[in-house]
């Protein structure tokens, strides 16, 4: 059979026709429609096409509400716990800040010669190695020199001590008290219990020990203070930095300020120290104890630098082996160090600290108190310029403040 359709037969047949392309994409509508898209699917069209738009995923929840009450316990409980580690942090490393401002503190008190040799012409490389090789010197020479005489001096002290106790025994006002609380049989009953020999034992023993860390803990803090010599300028730029930049300058005349001080009272304990060791060495020849007058100028010099009742210490000690030795002697002591105190207070250490502290009396006193209560005998020797700085602060920032309102 011959196909007689004609060439408008077959364009009517292909308008007629429908595209199968298009019919796909409308059955694909119709199914969207019917069954609808999941959040499922959206999540997968999401991940494999990460062009589409956060609108095709669906209508975005509320935001979460950051000023409800959960959410401010939940913040503050996390706060809190994380203060409450990092103090316990501080607590555990204690013993490492105080070593750490300990040289920092030996190292600012060294600074003004540092500052003296590079007034002379010194560069500050040379004027520190000096400075350095200057506090060595001592220190050798201490070992050398002094620590020989000082440990024969202590010994014949201890040899001595028995001796004492014998005519502190016989002086009628001590017999009497003895009668009266019967001292000497509560000594003599314990040292016959024998207890006493392995609590000695343990005695020496944490001795030992105390005296082994002492010196460790006096090797870091020479090494710490050496490096914070040679690096001091450097720790205050980087510490001044901190400053906002307007402020900046205020805050570098104000913490230099504040070092002058802390430098200058440094100094100037060491200084009053070292007058009221010479003057017990002096005195002691004088007086004819100079088989102690080494070790006991020692303690007296390292015990003036404790301030409020160092001073006071040192002289009960001697007074009391001059006693032991011979009451006339004792009694000169008495009168001396009664004296030495006096012009120590009033013209020593006001001539001294001058340039360096100022502070009132009461507020050393309560300072020292504080101090000590924290820290002991370090907190008390630092106290009383922590307080001078504090002090200053409220003259020259706070105090200008408050009138300006």
């Amino acid at each position: 059979m011959t196909d007689t359709s004609g060439p408008g037969d077959e364009t009517g047949r292909a308008e007629g026709a429908a595209d199968p392309t298009e019919d796909a994409t409308e059955l694909a509508d119709v199914e969207q429609v019917v069954a609808g898209p999941t959040e499922v699917d959206d999540a997968v069209d999401y991940l494999h096409h990460p062009d589409l738009s956060p609108e095709e995923l669906g209508e975005p929840g509320r935001p979460l509400n950051t000023r409800s009450p959960f959410m401010w316990g939940l913040f503050g409980g996390l706060g809190a716990l994380v203060a409450v580690w990092i103090a316990l942090m501080v607590v555990s490393i204690r013993g490492v800040l105080v070593l750490v401002v300990v040289a920092l503190f030996l190292a600012v008190g060294l600074n003004p010669a540092v500052e003296f040799l590079m007034r002379r012409g010194l560069r500050r490389p040379w004027a520190v190695l000096c400075v350095i090789f200057g506090v060595v010197l001592v220190f050798a020479g201490f070992l050398v020199i002094l620590v020989p005489i000082i440990s024969h001096q202590v010994t014949a002290i201890g040899d001595n001590l028995p001796g004492w106790f014998d005519r502190l025994q016989k002086n009628d006002q001590i017999r009497r008290f003895d009668d009266k609380y019967d001292i000497t049989t509560k000594v003599e009953d314990y040292v016959k219990q024998g207890t006493w020999a392995q609590k000695l034992f343990g005695g020496v023993v944490g001795v030992g020990l105390a005296i082994l860390g002492i010196l460790l803990n006096a090797f870091v803090v020479i090494v710490l203070t050496l490096y914070f010599l040679a690096s001091l300028p450097s720790m205050k730029l980087a510490a001044y930095s901190l400053a906002p930049a307007s402020r900046r300058e205020r805050v570098s005349l104000l913490g230099d300020r504040i070092l002058r001080n802390v430098g200058g009272y440094v100094s100037g304990a060491f200084v009053v120290a070292t007058c009221a060791g010479i003057s017990t060495l002096v005195f002691l020849f004088v007086v004819g104890l100079g088989q102690y007058a080494v070790a006991l100028a020692m303690v007296v010099a390292l015990l003036d630098v404790i301030p409020m009742i160092g001073a006071t210490i040192g002289a009960v000690i001697v007074c009391a082996i001059a006693f032991a030795t011979d009451i006339r002697t004792g009694i000169v002591s008495v009168i001396f160090y009664i004296a030495y105190q006096q012009l120590e207070n009033y013209v020593i250490y006001p001539k001294v600290m001058s340039r360096s502290v100022e502070i009132p009396g009461a507020l050393t006193v309560i300072a020292a108190l504080i101090g000590g209560t924290l820290l002991g005998v370090v907190g008390a020797l630092l106290a009383i310029p922590t307080a001078a700085s504090i002090l200053l602060l409220i003259r020259e920032v706070f105090l200008p403040r408050q009138e300006a309102r």
